[in-house]
């Protein structure tokens, strides 16, 4: 077939770039969230640290077009002011009917001339781990498996908690925990004490890399997102302090909720507070109407694993690969 490849042209391709991507993302998307997430980021400004590797941050997108003016291909290169040195994300989906014909090759090498243009040393991929025919595309291409994420998914129509795990609650604020909710500490000076335990915990995640978000650009993702609201975010005090946090993000398309990030400060774990702080979280998404919970955790994550799977009954989904290319041009 014939084809041709251009830059995305913003916002107009957004309606078509969102059903593409519902083909490989597990909670759907739409046009207007995506133009809306793009308005928030400022024009790229990469640069390059003291050892010559790409820092900054960009977003260059393309598309590819049949000869009827179709969309049927999307790919993005993209890193983040705190993505590692170096390093670039990136994402390639071709029209599900229309792979095998040589687009999806067609659009990595625009997204690869323009890494070598930028000076990238590593690209990175996450694709399911059910997708035998892009892991193999990315096989050809020199990546390599670097980490496995797992997904999990609870159902919440009927679901209740056993006695004995709920009791952990009452157990932590027997010890002095106090659990409420970021809508009943609002302000500044609380988001900012959350930004801490976020940058705090966030290393510990097995195979974060990278830096940490400054509290501007945290407030704006983490907190500011759509789908996120002040209630959804329980935390654990111990006085004044916040010890631990899980935060969840709804889709409005599904009504699900997404458990976004759970975090527990060092010398507070053991105590079963995550497990509390979960427990909450599940009531609010019930609450909430919510018909599921959906959460990802990466393969070596074992304590984060225990909790949804084997005490709180997630279940276990297809997750995904994370596929490195090292590059040297």
């Amino acid at each position: 077939m014939n084809y041709s490849i251009r830059r995305l042209r913003h916002p107009d391709d957004y309606k078509d770039v969102a059903p593409l991507l519902n083909l490989v993302w597990t909670e759907p998307t739409t046009p207007e969230r995506l133009l809306e997430e793009e308005e928030r980021i400022p024009p790229g400004q990469l640069h390059y640290d003291e050892d010559g590797k790409l820092g900054g941050w960009d977003r260059p997108k393309w598309v590819a077009e049949d000869e009827a003016g179709q969309v049927v291909a999307y790919a993005i290169a993209w890193r983040a002011p705190w993505t590692e040195a170096g390093a670039l994300h990136q994402l390639v989906v071709v029209r599900t009917d229309l792979r095998g014909k040589g687009i999806g090759r067609a659009m990595y090498a625009a997204l690869l001339e323009w890494a070598s243009e930028v000076r990238a040393s590593r690209l990175m991929d996450f694709i399911r781990e059910t997708d035998e025919e892009s892991l193999a595309f990315a096989a050809r291409r020199g990546y390599a498996q670097e980490r496995h994420t797992f997904e999990s998914v609870l159902e919440l129509g009927r679901y209740e908690a056993d006695p004995k795990l709920a009791a952990s609650i009452g157990e932590a604020e027997r010890s002095g925990i106090r659990f409420v909710t970021l809508a009943d500490e609002p302000g500044e000076a609380n988001e900012r004490k959350l930004h801490e335990l976020y940058r705090i915990t966030h290393p510990d995640i097995p195979g974060y890399t990278g830096d940490f978000p400054w509290f501007e650009e945290w407030k704006k993702w983490s907190l500011a997102a759509p789908g996120l609201r002040p209630e959804w975010f329980h935390i654990a005090k111990d006085g004044e302090r916040y010890v631990g946090v899980v935060a969840l993000m709804r889709n409005e398309q599904t009504g699900a909720l997404y458990q976004e990030y759970t975090g527990v400060l060092p010398e507070y774990r053991g105590r079963r507070i995550a497990l509390a702080l979960k427990l909450l979280g599940i009531r609010s998404a019930q609450a909430a109407g919510a018909p599921y919970l959906r959460t990802h955790n990466d393969s070596m994550n074992a304590p984060m694993l225990r909790i949804n799977r084997d005490l709180l009954g997630f279940r276990a989904e297809p997750g995904s690969y994370k596929m490195v290319r090292e590059l040297r041009f």
